[in-house]
């Protein structure tokens, strides 16, 4: 690196630096289209958050360990603190807010209400949101590690307590709340 006249240093010549470069990304949350403008690094839980204020979505660890800001992207599970805002462009996007239709709650939303599947709420959403996602995958026959036969084809009524807890293991509760809420999602999946 070079000095420059005041001292500090130029970047390589391979870096270039903007202080306002913005990319403009058009994003379909929970049915609506939004056009914002963010950092290219901006990840698609900041840009949840900061810029269309869903705040449901959670952030927690911010590394993709606990699973607090779990969101849906073209119908399947994603850490939103793990992926680029620019990258979910023209994808549809399900966040926790656009669960309830026409003011009912989700039947995971309700079963967790029944249950007490939460405490301190915190990974709440991330939970549902994940639970939602894990039902279908059941539906869809996706198999899990707890799988004792993948020969087999797989329904959602297979979903034993094994079952969820191995699907669920992505999704951390400080307050471990873990029998509760494989409860809810157990209830959920049987109302169908």
């Amino acid at each position: 690196m070079k000095p420059t006249a005041t001292g500090a240093c130029e970047p390589p010549e391979h870096i270039v630096t903007h202080d306002d470069a913005r990319v403009h990304v058009s994003l379909t949350v929970n049915g609506r289209v939004h056009a914002i403008a963010v950092e290219p690094r901006t990840t698609l839980l900041d840009a949840l958050r900061e810029e269309l204020a869903l705040t449901g979505t959670k952030k927690a660890c911010d590394r993709g360990e606990c699973g607090a800001c779990t969101v849906h992207v073209e119908g399947r599970r994603v850490l939103s603190c793990m992926t680029l805002a620019a990258m979910q462009a023209g994808k549809r996007i399900a966040t926790i807010e656009g669960l309830e239709r026409g003011g009912e709650l989700h039947p995971v939303q309700a079963a967790f209400i029944e249950h007490d599947g939460f405490q301190c709420g915190f990974c709440t959403s991330g939970q549902i949101m994940s639970g939602v996602a894990m039902i279908e995958e059941a539906k869809a026959g996706w198999p899990s590690a707890a799988t004792a036969d993948i020969r087999r084809p797989f329904t959602a009524a297979d979903l034993s307590d094994a079952e969820i807890r191995e699907r669920m293991s992505g999704n951390l509760c400080r307050c471990a709340c873990y029998p509760n809420i494989v409860d809810a999602i157990a209830e959920a999946a049987r109302r169908g």
